[in-house]
């Protein structure tokens, strides 16, 4: 009698939903899980506005072979390219094709310019180590080589990723400058955002607070304000040119091109339509931002996808039909600059030094939903570090 094969489970993508997918599937033995990156690391985006503004980048990204490591997980580091639904199989940009009984589908999204000029060429962005150092590094050089900082230091995006970095990012300007040995220089921080308001999604209670947390630590801000091109000495906002040479654009992200150029069913906000069990097609199910579920896009919401599907392959793996998926939050929480924070939670919101300690306790959770308790605290320890690429700030910093 041939030995019965274990079913083979594929997980894409090395982001929270992917990753606690396949940690999740990796406890049944009679399943063979393999999980697909083309990244070696996790990166944990709610801290990567810290990581640009001197935080430690291990606390933004942490091995994958870490995470993974004991588990019953096959990892793969391949983009994948192609899917193959009559033969159930994928293609990976290394030419291997594998098959799979069910595919999880956790991809992310990518950079949405709206085809501003000059944005591509001329702006940074903070939603990777990559871009994160690219920025540090740039905004190192320009006080190096000017001797001064920047005339403004622009942010587009009043959402949570823009203004978490326009908060923290006067504080650390003027560190760096200092250990540059300039002194006495205006710094400039805007922060634009096209809607009414800033954090358009959250109350507008909320929106006021932040607002006027950034205007007291010294950010202007700019809503009801249209970006119409970049280029490398000045940004067009709303008929007006703003010199700057330092623009960060945080604005928007479109999903990931694979679901429209393998014709998924796609929303009109481009998200892939899924059932209540988060299937998108016959075997094949998609998870976190690339979901059209009422709160994709946040990081929680990716875990709980990851969490929930795992148990659906389970339980239809045992002939049941599984329970069905429901969409929840348990809140967003903003930070404002060290100390300070916005925490909503339905009609429940607290900001201030409160607002920030729910941070503190997001953060832990967030590394522990994908680690053992013992391994997050470390991970979350790694707020209190500072690190620095430019020569001159790590001889200051010893110093």
């Amino acid at each position: 009698m041939s030995k019965k094969t274990k079913q083979q489970i594929i997980v894409v993508g090395g982001g929270f939903g992917g990753i606690k997918a396949a940690l999740e599937l990796s406890r049944n033995k009679e399943f063979e899980v393999t999980l697909i990156s083309d990244k070696l690391d996790f990166r944990y985006n709610p801290t990567l506005y810290h990581t640009a503004t001197g935080g430690l980048f291990r606390q933004s990204s942490i091995p994958l072979s870490e995470i993974l490591e004991g588990g019953n997980i096959n990892f793969i580091n391949a983009k994948l390219t192609k899917l193959d639904r009559d033969t159930q199989s994928i293609e990976l940009d290394t030419g291997k094709i594998i098959s799979y009984d069910k595919l999880v589908l956790a991809l992310g999204v990518v950079t949405n310019y709206f085809g501003i000029d000059g944005l591509s060429e001329y702006s940074y962005g903070i939603k990777s180590p990559e871009e994160v150092k690219q920025f540090k590094a740039h905004l190192h050089e320009l006080l190096q080589d000017e001797g001064k900082p920047d005339i403004n230091y622009i942010i587009v995006g009043g959402g949570p990723t823009g203004v978490e970095l326009a908060g923290a990012l006067p504080t650390y300007i003027r560190q760096i400058m200092k250990r540059h040995g300039i002194k006495n220089r205006r710094i400039n921080v805007k922060l634009i955002e096209a809607a009414p308001r800033i954090l358009p999604n959250s109350a507008e209670k909320v929106s006021a607070a932040a607002t006027k947390r950034l205007k007291k630590i010294g950010v202007q801000v700019m809503v009801h304000k249209m970006v119409q091109a970049l280029d490398e000495d000045s940004l067009m906002v709303s008929s007006k040119d703003i010199p700057s040479h330092t623009v960060v654009w945080t604005a928007g992200t479109s999903n990931n091109p694979f679901f429209k150029d393998n014709d998924f069913a796609l929303s009109e906000r481009g998200k892939v339509t899924v059932d209540e069990h988060l299937i998108a097609e016959d075997n094949i199910y998609v998870i976190g931002d690339n979901a059209n579920t009422p709160h994709s896009g946040l990081a929680q919401t990716a875990v709980r996808d990851g969490h929930y599907v795992a148990h659906d392959i389970e339980a239809k793996f045992h002939g049941n039909e599984g329970n069905r998926y429901k969409s929840k939050t348990l809140g967003t929480v903003v930070p404002v600059g060290n100390g300070w924070a916005a925490f909503e939670f339905g009609k429940f919101r607290l900001t201030g030094w409160l607002g920030w300690s729910m941070r503190e306790a997001a953060d832990w959770i967030g590394y522990h939903d994908l680690e053992p308790w013992w391994k997050a605290s470390q991970q979350w320890a790694t707020e209190f570090g500072s690190e620095e690429d430019c020569e001159i700030c790590a001889t200051e910093g010893k110093a």
